[in-house]
């Protein structure tokens, strides 16, 4: 029996993008396996009027009525992935930072039951984070930051900031959502839960593609992060 597997994607302010993604993912040769879901923040913009072309039987489109947070919409996604006994799930940005084409090897890596779940690093081979014109600010901040997390978890993880994940969703079971945030520290917390219960993050390889980027909020970001390593815990 084939296993059960997701693909959702989180839309906020997506109109620009969402159909490229969308088109990518129909022309993928697993395409016909996975289940789509589709979950919009309540986009201002004209993402709704785009989302509400797609056609596709394996896909299912939800509507936030107000904005929940970026948090709080993966945690739909994956309480729908609980709800609807999928054993495998991973998550794609509206944005379209990150490409389609890692979906079949993020699934893939799950194969090795050692992992929970699995992300993609751009700086496991770095030279992709600088041909993805990632800003050299950034770069270098997640080196550091990256380091920082290895030091106080006793890790090797080369990117520790990534938005890229897949899940084995009986491992999701384990962890209180509650105190998770709703909003961008979802990730990073959802990184030491993890590690926190011994579950185990794959890394695989990965390039992104970056367009214009705000520093200051990555200034307020990055102060969350190392907030957290000393008191989410």
């Amino acid at each position: 029996m084939k296993k059960k597997k997701l693909v959702f994607i989180i839309t906020y302010k997506a109109s620009e993008k969402i159909q490229d993604i969308f088109n990518k993912i129909s022309k993928l040769k697993e395409f016909k396996n996975y289940d789509i879901y589709i979950s919009d923040d309540n986009s201002p913009d004209d993402t709704v009027k785009y989302l509400k072309k797609i056609k596709k039987k394996n896909v299912k489109i939800t509507y936030n009525k107000k904005t929940l947070g970026y948090g709080a919409n993966i945690k739909k996604c994956l309480f729908f992935a609980m709800r609807n006994k999928y054993e495998e799930a991973v998550m794609i940005h509206g944005d379209d930072q990150y490409h389609v084409k890692y979906v079949p090897k993020l699934l893939n890596s799950l194969n090795d039951k050692r992992f929970s779940a699995a992300t993609g690093s751009r700086l496991r081979i770095k030279k992709n984070a600088l041909k993805g014109k990632m800003p050299i600010y950034k770069f270098i901040g997640n080196i550091v930051l990256t380091s920082l997390f290895n030091f106080v978890f006793k890790t090797n993880f080369t990117d520790c900031h990534t938005g890229l994940w897949a899940y084995r969703i009986s491992e999701l079971r384990k962890i209180d959502f509650n105190k998770l945030d709703d909003g961008y520290n979802f990730d990073s917390q959802m990184r030491i839960t993890l590690t926190n219960k011994n579950l185990k993050i794959k890394e695989i390889p990965i390039q992104t593609f970056y367009r214009d980027e705000h520093s200051s909020y990555h200034i307020k970001y990055s102060s969350n992060f190392i907030k957290e390593l000393f008191v989410y815990r």
